[in-house]
């Protein structure tokens, strides 16, 4: 689900990847977790758009990504 920049949200607190810095001049997500939610936002726009997804979900996708399990269509 995603949630408008407008729709007050929990207060997280965000990490931004140690590899957000040089050749992607910033052009990356900052990620918040909680225990059962975690949020993908734009670090570019943290005030825009959150995706917000249980863990476990986003742990499956983490995983599967870093095995190149991922259909590339």
């Amino acid at each position: 689900m995603t949630t408008p920049h407008n729709t007050p949200r929990p207060r997280w607190s965000w990490r931004k990847s140690s590899r957000s810095s040089g050749a992607s001049h910033g052009a990356c997500v900052e990620l918040a977790c909680d225990g059962e939610a975690s949020a993908l936002r734009d670090s570019k726009n943290p005030t825009g758009p959150v995706l917000v997804v249980p863990t476990e979900t986003l742990t499956a996708f983490v995983a599967a990504a870093k095995l190149s399990k991922l259909d590339p269509r």
